[in-house]
């Protein structure tokens, strides 16, 4: 278990969890015990945290999956490893809990389809993005059919799979891979000053944000509304609004527009 803990290190900074990949001598590639780890990690997040700050150690956020680890596996058997990265990331995705992720240097892979995950992407101008599996004969595993998909579009993807083209942190930026472009050596800096915000809104509207405005996207019109009062009704009756729009009132919480 030590080794697994190795691999991917956390610490709790006030209401910030930090995650830490840490396998540089591989370029932070993928292996299942990572995925094992990860799993684990969001199913014990400790109390009080509101927000998971994800880096990696090294000059690389991920290189993808570590080729070196596969094995040759049945339809089945391949169905179920696949089905565990969906599962993993889905759980990392909608446990309520916002992912401020700062990516550098390759982006690829499984690498990529960890990275989008986040609910909040900051690269360096190191950071490269690609899905390479064409090149091994593989099709994307990890999810990127359908997040990546849906954020550069169909015909992006597709053109990106079968040329193995490769994005630099610009072109990944115009497309939506990330949302914020850092000064090079400061993307973690400017995803904690992020996390950090982020960790001050409640957790209600955090929940609602990461994990009911996915759902509502995928329903139809009238269901997304439907839903989207469901939400506000029960946000507003939380403790937690109550509590801010009582100091906002009596003057003790100053605010601007945009804030």
């Amino acid at each position: 278990m030590s080794g697994l803990k190795d691999h991917i290190h956390t610490q709790v900074d006030g209401a910030v969890l930090h995650v830490d990949l840490r396998r540089p001598t591989k370029h932070n590639a993928i292996n299942d015990a990572m995925i094992a780890r990860l799993n684990d990690i969001w199913l014990n997040i400790p109390s009080g945290v509101r927000v998971v700050l994800l880096t990696a150690e090294g000059q690389s956020f991920c290189a993808g999956l570590d080729l070196s680890e596969q094995v040759a596996r049945s339809p089945f058997d391949a169905v179920h490893h696949s089905r565990s990265w969906h599962d993993c990331f889905r759980r990392m995705e909608r446990r309520g809990i916002p992912i401020v992720a700062a990516l550098k240097g390759p982006v690829i892979g499984g690498g990529l389809e960890l990275a989008l995950v986040a609910h909040v992407r900051v690269a360096c101008p190191s950071a490269y993005y690609a899905l390479p599996e064409t090149k091994h004969g593989f099709f994307v595993g990890g999810g990127a059919s359908v997040r990546a998909s849906r954020i550069i579009g169909v015909s992006r993807m597709q053109e990106m799979m079968l040329t193995c083209r490769v994005f630099g942190s610009s072109e990944g930026q115009s497309l939506g891979l990330s949302h914020y472009l850092s000064e090079m050596g400061k993307a973690e800096e400017k995803a904690m000053e992020l996390a950090r915000k982020i960790a001050t809104n409640s957790p209600e509207t955090n929940f609602a944000i990461t994990v009911a405005l996915p759902h509502i996207a995928d329903m139809s019109a009238d269901d997304g509304f439907f839903t989207e009062a469901v939400m506000e009704g029960v946000i507003q009756s939380s403790p937690s609004l109550m509590e801010g729009l009582a100091g906002f009132l009596s003057g003790r919480q100053k605010t601007k527009l945009g804030e």
